[in-house]
């Protein structure tokens, strides 16, 4: 039995050799296996975020709850508006990008650069406002008591909005001092104190009759768990172990310390590759400034770009999506 080859030319559909398969250029392949691989990774860590956030589904923070922060609008509610705003930028930066490269193939060198400055402009706000919401989210705003099982409690008044714990604290004359060098046992440099001791905000919260305690515990309406003035009274008394402001890797006033370990590595890891963009693409910026791609008669390198940009795009809504909106 005798096996049939079937051959095809070079105008058949599959790729029949040569340093252009599917009539894609060897660099812009590469780029399309780098956006495959990159985006094999980021779902493995949404992928993992999604299993840990089902695993501590009844204490997981609501991000409406925790991302209530814009700039110079001190003690306004206005949860997720920042948020959103940067995703806007970010997705405005992409459409800049692609008037970009339609400039690039119609060799259009004036709108290539004009283009091209609004897209950086677009990710230099971006990572701006990034590092901006991560020095609201380590700092914190409100504070909390963590308990010997490691839950966060957090201060609400009679209408269920959240109390800082330096509108609570009562200081204790004779209290403490910091650790120095001269005067006792040096653990870290610059390390300081919390606003009050817990001792202090005991004295408070018993002085104040319209405080209560909220768990993380997540009730069946969505909303977290409100104890009663007694219940509160007896876990802060019971079971409260110490002051808790902003995140770390460790504790986080916002609750499951897994919720403050994500958000670091998965938006830092995001921007990370946002900041990136932005050097590359003030990079080919200056390549364009010079002439560089109409002496080659090509503004390939900027449709290679604007793949990656796309892809760092389309990303967020991803991130933006899993972490800030489900």
């Amino acid at each position: 039995m005798e096996a049939t080859v079937v051959r095809t030319g070079t105008e058949g559909k599959t790729w029949g050799g040569g340093n252009e398969p599917l009539k894609a250029s060897y660099g812009k392949m590469m780029m399309w296996f780098f956006i495959l691989s990159d985006a094999l990774t980021f779902s493995g860590f949404l992928a993992a975020y999604g299993f840990s956030r089902f695993k501590f589904i009844d204490s997981w923070p609501i991000a409406d709850n925790v991302f209530t922060h814009f700039p110079f609008l001190h003690g306004v509610d206005a949860p997720m508006y920042y948020v959103a705003f940067m995703t806007f930028i970010l997705i405005f930066s992409s459409v800049t990008m692609v008037l970009a490269v339609d400039a690039g193939h119609r060799m259009k060198q004036s709108k290539v650069i004009l283009y091209l400055f609004l897209t950086i402009i677009g990710g230099l706000i971006f990572v701006g406002s990034q590092a901006w919401e991560w020095t609201n989210f380590i700092q914190g705003e409100y504070g909390a008591v963590v308990t010997k099982g490691d839950n966060i409690l957090q201060f609400v008044n009679g209408e269920g909005e959240r109390v800082a714990i330096d509108a609570i604290g009562v200081p204790i004359s004779g209290g403490r001092i910091e650790h120095q060098e001269n005067n006792g046992l040096w653990f870290e440099s610059g390390a300081g104190l919390p606003t009050y001791t817990l001792a202090e905000v005991k004295a408070g919260f018993m002085q104040n009759e319209d405080l209560f305690i909220k768990t993380q515990r997540t009730m069946e309406d969505g909303t977290k768990e409100i104890l009663t003035r007694q219940q509160s009274i007896e876990v802060l008394q019971n079971d409260a172990v110490g002051i808790v402001e902003g995140a770390n890797l460790e504790h986080n006033e916002y609750g499951a310390p897994l919720f403050a370990d994500f958000f670091f590595f998965i938006t830092g890891f995001h921007g990370f590759h946002v900041f990136s963009g932005v050097i590359i693409n003030i990079i080919i910026f200056f390549n364009v400034i010079i002439g560089t791609y109409e002496r080659r008669g090509t503004y390939e390198m900027v449709e290679k770009v604007g793949l990656y940009w796309h892809f760092v795009d389309l990303v967020w809504v991803f991130v933006f999506t899993f972490f800030y909106l489900v």
